[in-house]
């Protein structure tokens, strides 16, 4: 009985993570790519990867943040929060991070599920008008930690993550250029058009 019971809680647990994974894809469609760091109103996720998103936006009013089997780092340091504050809507399913805000922030968590937000950056003082970030939505088998640091080897991993996202759309521009110029080679209606024009030599 017992060895039954096991059985079909480890093929209920298969299940669930091959339907869980399904729905990671499918929200990974749906989700898109990141916005820019200096939008209002931003999208972040990490999905099957890892989370480095930096935000800088000078009116911060909200933003949505997905981590399905991945994870990392939102890094709203840089950010000045709208007057009326801002709401940030998370939706982790094995997922979770770290959620880097300024010191003078007031946090507040209205999240759901079994998972939890948790500002770990202890009792500070913060003042009763201070700018007020609400994180709600639902973490299923993960987490965030509200931090205002991290330590050096996590901020040493962010750094790099962000200087390789930086250095991505650089890299697509050359290949997008090389593949240009490619067409313009020797068969191409450009290169015939241009021999039609070269002088034919006496003979």
């Amino acid at each position: 009985m017992f060895r039954r019971i096991i059985r079909l809680a480890v093929i209920g647990w298969v299940i669930s993570m091959a339907v869980g994974a399904i729905a990671a894809m499918q929200a990974k469609r749906r989700i898109g790519p990141s916005t820019e760091e200096s939008a209002d109103q931003f999208v972040a996720s990490a999905v099957f990867g890892p989370l480095a998103y930096h935000c800088s936006a000078r009116q911060l009013r909200g933003g949505s943040l997905e981590c399905w089997y991945g994870g990392g780092v939102l890094d709203l340091r840089d950010a000045v929060l709208a007057p009326e504050g801002a709401t940030l809507t998370v939706r982790a399913v094995f997922g979770g991070g770290q959620i880097l805000v300024p010191t003078d922030w007031r946090v507040i968590s209205n999240v759901r599920g079994m998972g939890a937000v948790s500002d770990a950056r202890g009792a500070k003082g913060i003042a009763e008008d201070a700018p007020t970030l609400t994180i709600e939505g639902i973490v299923i088998a993960g987490g965030f930690a509200v931090m205002s640091e991290m330590d050096d080897d996590g901020a040493e991993w962010l750094e790099e993550m962000q200087a390789k996202q930086h250095r991505e759309p650089m890299t697509e521009t050359v290949t997008e250029t090389e593949t240009e110029t490619s067409t313009t080679k020797a068969g191409s209606p450009e290169s015939e058009a241009a021999a039609d024009l070269e002088p034919t030599p006496a003979t």
